[in-house]
């Protein structure tokens, strides 16, 4: 069973760890690289002033005497210079150059690219019976007059002995770093786990709430950091608790809105029964009866219906917005209503242009928006009047108006009538469920609109919803 991708997941503690202390590592390897080059700098250095010194005071015990030369190097001094093995010094002492007269034969030679300058100190890197050496050389001139030649004084230290004190400077210059790296790590991490405590804190806030808890986190002594995700997460818990209370609210009201006619149809069957069981049977009086109850159950499943529409235009549910031609789904929707329009002798009509509109909408809540803004407006237009839905085309937009000669709604109750469950004052208003707008509003804000009432003069109300036009 392969892991998900979150549980390989790093932790906030684990990256910061990360990113604090590996540069601190490279950092200290840095460190101890550039102590490790000075080490064996100085180191060097120090040698090379001890060569330099003993190839010179070598070169002072020899001297030149006639056509030859005058050693004065006591047998004691050479056992002092050569007692050591761990630090001996090797020497050689050749006129002319190369030449053996005093000291170790198997000297390495000078480079042959090295320019020889008398009096001048040179140094370079040999091997005498495969130890690794560091020579000095000084080149001085001897002979006579007539008779010019040069000298070559040569001393050597082992080079191992260049290593070891390198290595001392680096333990005692890289332990204190290695210390102080390890105290830094400890106070990173010592750091880092006061820093989380806030959100250790607010972990365990969310996990010890009940799930009907959505009170505010506590944010008062929060770091503003972790005080930006808190009042994050208040504000989504403020508006869950919105939505929940909306539900709450709509259920109540969905609870008896459903009641009133259901409990009408129990009484109404009753009624039929009684006067079905009457002898002699009541037929008129039950054909009257069953008509209030095939009403009662108009009114039910329409207010069903309606509950179902207005819960699918809820913004929690999920809305894909597709390309679709307004004037086709206009022209589809004002057909379907033409039965219930000639019914209640309504004149309906659709004026829109012949070319397409494109708009970018979810096809069946759109339909549901513009079959209430109709059925709400042949509802409360009077016998004899006129509805009309058009399509006008602007700049970019598209506006959908559902057009009426009814009693229109008071401009005070424009905002009111947007409510569920709401029921104007006019005349006729109350038929309807107080579902129509509420769904309406809801699918426009699903579509980034609105939809605004206003006046239809002399008398009337206009229904209008603006879309943006899409390219063809």
């Amino acid at each position: 069973m392969s892991t998900p991708p979150a549980a390989r997941q790093l932790s906030l503690r684990r990256q910061l760890l990360l990113w604090l202390l590996l540069p601190q590592l490279v950092l200290w390897l840095g460190a101890a690289f550039l102590a490790h080059s000075m080490a064996m700098s100085y180191a060097s250095e120090v040698i090379d002033r001890s060569l330099a010194k003993s190839s010179r005071a070598l070169a002072r015990q020899v001297k030149p005497f006639g056509n030859g030369f005058y050693i004065d190097f006591p047998q004691a001094a050479r056992e002092i210079l050569e007692q050591d093995p761990d630090d001996r010094i090797y020497y050689m002492v050749s006129s002319p150059p190369e030449a053996f007269l005093l000291g170790e034969p198997a000297m390495p030679r000078p480079p042959a690219s090295l320019q020889r300058k008398p009096g001048e100190t040179f140094f370079y890197d040999g091997r005498i019976k495969r130890l690794e050496v560091r020579v000095a050389a000084l080149y001085l001139p001897a002979g006579t007059p007539e008779r010019p030649e040069l000298m070559l004084v040569q001393v050597a230290k082992s080079r191992a002995l260049n290593a070891e004190l390198a290595r001392k400077i680096l333990r005692d210059m890289g332990l204190p770093l290695l210390a102080v790296m390890l105290l830094t790590s400890v106070l990173v991490w010592a750091g880092i786990s006061r820093g989380l405590s806030p959100l250790r804190h607010l972990r365990r806030s969310v996990e010890n709430r009940s799930p009907r808890d959505l009170a505010p986190i506590e944010i008062d002594n929060a770091p503003s950091e972790v005080r930006a995700l808190a009042r994050a997460i208040n504000e989504l818990l403020h508006e869950v608790d919105g939505q929940v209370a909306q539900q709450r609210r709509f259920i109540a009201d969905a609870a008896h809105q459903l009641r009133t006619p259901l409990a009408g149809l129990k009484s109404q069957s009753e009624l039929v029964r009684a006067e079905l069981a009457a002898t002699p049977p009541d037929v008129a009086s039950a054909s009257r009866q069953l008509l209030q109850v095939e009403t009662s159950v108009a009114r039910s499943i329409r207010l069903i219906n309606q509950l179902l529409a207005l819960a699918r235009a809820e913004p929690e549910a999920g809305l894909q917005l597709a390309a679709l031609d307004l004037r086709q789904l206009a022209r589809e929707v004002t057909s379907e209503a033409v039965p219930l329009a000639l019914a209640r002798d309504i004149d309906l009509g659709l004026e829109a242009a012949d070319d397409a509109l494109p708009v970018a909408g979810h096809g069946g809540l759109l339909r549901e928006l513009l079959a209430n803004l109709i059925d709400n407006a042949i509802q409360y237009t009077p016998p004899g009047g006129e509805v009309t839905v058009k399509l006008l085309r602007g700049a970019g937009t598209v506006t959908l108006q559902v057009c009426d000669n009814g009693p229109g709604i008071a401009e005070s109750e424009r905002e009111q009538v947007f409510a569920r469950f709401y029921r104007g004052r006019a005349e006729g208003q109350g038929k309807g469920c107080g579902l129509g707008l509420a769904i309406v509003q809801e699918i426009a804000r699903r579509h980034h609109t609105r939809i605004e009432l206003s006046d239809n003069p002399p008398h009337g109300l206009v229904a209008s919803v603006d879309f943006t036009l899409l390219p063809h």
